[in-house]
């Protein structure tokens, strides 16, 4: 495990932006986490990610966990980005993986983040990092099965064309939805403080059991081969969308507590 990034921080001024081909949510989705977790930060929040982002948005880097994936010196950090655990599990229950998860990930970058010994740079790194992992979290088949690796081998058609369930919910119906990230951010559901409140309530492990639940039924509402066209967009789009909001409200939540 890499505790530091001193060794990296000429890498991360060059490294060119490349982006994975698997990213999670995609492109879109992570940066309508961004860019609605950007309306709920406090002014103090806001003045120390200026800094720590050299003045980019959240929108901006929300990809970057995704983008340094092209570079083998960054492995260590791929198990951060799923959970695998059965159905009849829970976060607490299940096996975890030896390499570290989404959970144990979180939770390290809001630890260097924290820490008033680590370096800027470090910080930097984590912060971004934390801003994409959130968003993974809320990706439902970022809390699938191991069998078939979230989705990834379970093979479904997406108006003909094959892919797999995973992909679906990372890019095709956010795609096909065809919005652009600052449309699906300023068309998110309006809410009341109340609701925004419970919403960012509960802890990390909380949040990852609550999108466990959705993935149990997205397993079990799709066939092996089954063609998935605008029916199934029309019935889980909505989804997406709550998914994306909540993703971006907690977001924001953790960057106000964490940099206060």
């Amino acid at each position: 495990m890499i505790k530091t990034i001193k060794q990296f921080s000429i890498l991360l001024l060059i490294l060119p932006h490349f982006v994975f081909s698997n990213n999670e949510w995609g492109k879109t989705g992570h940066r309508t986490v961004g860019k609605i977790a950007e309306k709920h930060l406090t002014n103090k929040t806001k003045r120390h990610l200026k800094k720590l982002l050299d003045g980019g948005s959240l929108a901006l880097y929300s990809t970057y966990a995704d983008e340094i994936k092209s570079d083998k010196r960054y492995n260590e950090f791929y198990t951060w980005h799923y959970i695998n655990m059965p159905f009849k599990d829970t976060y607490q229950s299940s096996n975890k993986n030896s390499e570290g998860d989404l959970v144990t990930g979180i939770n390290y970058c809001i630890k260097i983040i924290q820490d008033d010994t680590s370096s800027t740079n470090d910080k930097k790194f984590y912060l971004k990092l934390l801003i994409h992992f959130i968003g993974d979290l809320h990706q439902p088949m970022h809390i699938g099965l191991a069998e078939d690796r979230g989705g990834n081998d379970f093979r479904v058609s997406w108006f003909g064309n094959q892919t797999n369930l995973h992909s679906v919910w990372d890019t095709k119906m956010i795609d096909n939805y065809n919005m652009s990230y600052s449309e699906l951010a300023s068309n998110s559901k309006e809410i009341s403080k109340k609701q925004i409140k419970f919403i960012q309530s509960g802890s990390v492990v909380d949040w990852v059991n609550e999108t466990h639940e959705i993935t149990k039924n997205i397993y079990k509402s799709v066939s092996q081969g089954e063609d998935l066209k605008y029916k199934y967009s029309y019935e889980n789009m909505g989804l997406v969308r709550t998914q994306l909001q909540k993703a971006g409200l907690r977001l924001a939540s953790l960057l106000n507590n964490i940099l206060c």
